[in-house]
């Protein structure tokens, strides 16, 4: 609901009588150090005036994440640079070009490809024609290149580099939903093309209902889409990904092949490794999967906005690994609530995921002030596509949201939302300012976090509590916006409540039709105190890897079957205290 003038008075009063303070919060290190999907990176805006006909927005996707020289470099679409970090959070951004004056393009570094070549780097970003540079560098971290060779002789889009343990190079590529992805060797001393290029794989969206287009996979308005080419390897075997349907769907996803030869042959995994088609932010498609500095395996892929323009995407970063049988996986589940960082090795098959719950999930809220129909419960019902703004970006625009209870408070997520936004293209020395409060009874409020001179852009902060509170109310108070409004897509408080866990879910079924074996109909009796249900699946009982978060209602339409296999299905009830018990497994023929 919208405020009055007269409330907004009253707490500024409260305010200004002098309220307990606590020091600004900070984010833990070592084995509590957490993270939170998307990535709390200075996204750029996009460059492309025709993609932002609808509004100027934040835009990236694409990603690639590679170790070289003990820290971590993300590269991806369209940020006229690159990012350093030496544990996966602090990330530095480091402003380049990489395009010549006689590129006339808005992408730059459109999807790009990296590799570890001996000690040098290796940036190759997508081409249209054949007048593209490979990219060098021994010292990344201080911007400093030249070219490896130039151009290019391989015309590539989403173009991937692979180095074999036997020191020969290739390159993959192919973004379509015509032609398949293709292979070739690659010089490693010139870097000219070793033979001809090969058909790797295509899709088949006829047996794998995942690969269908569309929000509902129902192929509607165009065929699917194939592209963001990965080649990694392991145990001697070689794993192809590749990102499907449309990078605008929840159901983006990153499938594989797995072949004896980096040429293949290769035979499909039927499910994507990589799939989040539910929760607050969606998609995690077109990425590439490496190891940290402890050998673990991640995965880090593109996720889904999709409202101002078709390509508004954001990235996100996920647990991943091989099971005993070379079966690529990767963690979504809970995978855009706080997950802990890595500090040694791992497995992957354990989950990362801290146990704070969704403590806001469309519990009641007030504002300052709304824009139109961006109204203040967009900010709190768990979708990144939807968000509430204030009229202004004023200092002391506000907005509260209320737990129902006392709770214990662990971590917060600002997720902003683009309204009104003025940038194209990559922004420096843009930065947001805030103060964040809490109080137990709405009256008496003290200070969480103070980031009123905060010099940093933070358009997914994500704030780890170094001590945990209790709180009923949280309000953000806005006191600088970079551009646009002060807009919210979601503030997302995480803890726990001291309500008791839900209850096992009853009378769940698995209605798969015999019209078509690629979708069914899950059905079961809602939890009377859960607010999501997590659905877990796969084509063996004991390999469920892939889940789908569902909020607010107690069945789903699952369209992503291979219809040559059996299916296995089961679900758990989540809410403010934890995850109830996961019914048996039911099997879907």
């Amino acid at each position: 609901m919208r405020t009055s003038t007269r409330t907004f008075c009253l707490w500024g009063l409260l305010l200004a009588a002098g309220l307990m303070a606590l020091p600004t919060a900070a984010q833990p290190t070592g084995p509590t150090a957490t993270y939170c999907n998307p990535l709390n990176l200075d996204y750029g805006y996009t460059p492309i005036p025709n993609f932002a006909t609808s509004g100027r927005h934040r835009a990236t996707a694409d990603p690639v994440i590679t170790l070289y020289k003990g820290d971590y470099y993300l590269f991806s679409t369209n940020q006229w640079g690159y990012w350093h970090s030496p544990d996966l959070y602090h990330w530095t951004f480091v402003k380049r070009s990489f395009l010549k004056p006689y590129h006339t393009v808005y992408d730059d570094l459109c999807a790009p490809a990296v590799a570890v070549v001996g000690d040098t780097l290796l940036v190759l970003g997508s081409a249209a024609q054949k007048n593209f540079q490979l990219w060098m560098s021994t010292d990344p971290k201080h911007d400093t290149w030249k070219e490896a060779v130039d151009p290019f002789p391989v015309v590539a889009w989403d173009p991937d580099l692979f180095l074999d343990t036997d020191g020969k190079l290739y390159l993959y590529w192919g973004s379509s939903n015509l032609y398949p992805l293709y292979g070739q060797q690659i010089s490693r001393k010139t870097f000219q093309p070793i033979g001809e290029r090969q058909e790797m794989f295509g899709l088949n969206d006829k047996r794998f209902g995942w690969q269908r287009f569309g929000e509902y996979l129902d192929n509607t308005f165009l065929d699917p889409f194939m592209e963001g080419a990965s080649m990694i390897k392991h145990n001697s075997k070689y794993y192809l990904q590749y990102g499907a349907p449309g990078t605008e769907f929840s159901g983006y996803a990153d499938g594989v092949q797995v072949s004896d030869k980096p040429l293949g042959p290769f035979r499909p995994q039927s499910d994507p490794f990589a799939y989040k088609p539910g929760g607050f932010a969606r998609g995690a498609g077109h990425g590439n999967t490496f190891q940290d500095k402890y050998g673990n395996w991640w995965h880090v892929s593109t996720m889904v906005i999709s409202v101002k323009n078709n390509f508004e995407r954001r990235l996100g970063l996920w647990p991943a690994g091989f099971d005993k049988d070379g079966v690529l996986y990767s963690n979504t589940t809970f995978g855009d609530y706080p997950h802990y960082l890595p500090t040694g090795t791992a497995d992957h098959l354990q989950s990362r995921f801290t146990g704070w719950m969704l403590l806001n999930y469309n519990k009641p809220v007030q504002a300052s002030s709304t824009l139109g129909n961006y109204a203040p419960n967009l900010a709190v019902d768990e979708s990144i596509r939807t968000y509430w703004s204030a009229a202004t970006a004023n200092k002391g625009e506000w907005f509260q949201t209320d737990l129902g209870q006392v709770s214990t408070v662990r971590a917060v997520q600002l997720n902003y939302a683009d309204q009104d936004a003025e940038f194209l293209g990559k922004q420096t020395n843009t930065y947001h300012q805030y103060k964040l409060w809490y109080s137990e009874n709405g009256k008496k409020w003290k200070l969480l976090v103070d980031k009123s001179k905060n010099q940093t852009d933070v358009p997914h902060d994500y704030l780890q509590l170094a001590q945990p509170i209790q709180a009923r109310y949280l309000k953000l108070e806005n006191v600088h916006m970079p551009t646009g409004k002060f807009a919210l897509s979601g503030l997302r408080v995480f803890g726990t409540a001291n309500v008791p866990k839900p209850a096992a879910v009853q009378d769940f079924v698995v209605l798969r039709t015999e019209k078509d074996k690629r979708s069914a109909w899950l059905k079961w009796r809602p939890v009377d105190n859960a607010y999501a249900y997590n659905i877990f699946f796969g084509t063996e009982p004991g390999k469920l890897y892939n889940s789908i978060m569902v909020h607010g209602q107690n069945d789903y339409y699952f369209k992503g079957m291979d219809n040559q296999k059996p299916y296995y299905f089961t679900i758990e009830p989540v809410n403010e205290a934890g995850v109830g018990p996961r019914t048996q497994v039911v099997e879907a023929k």
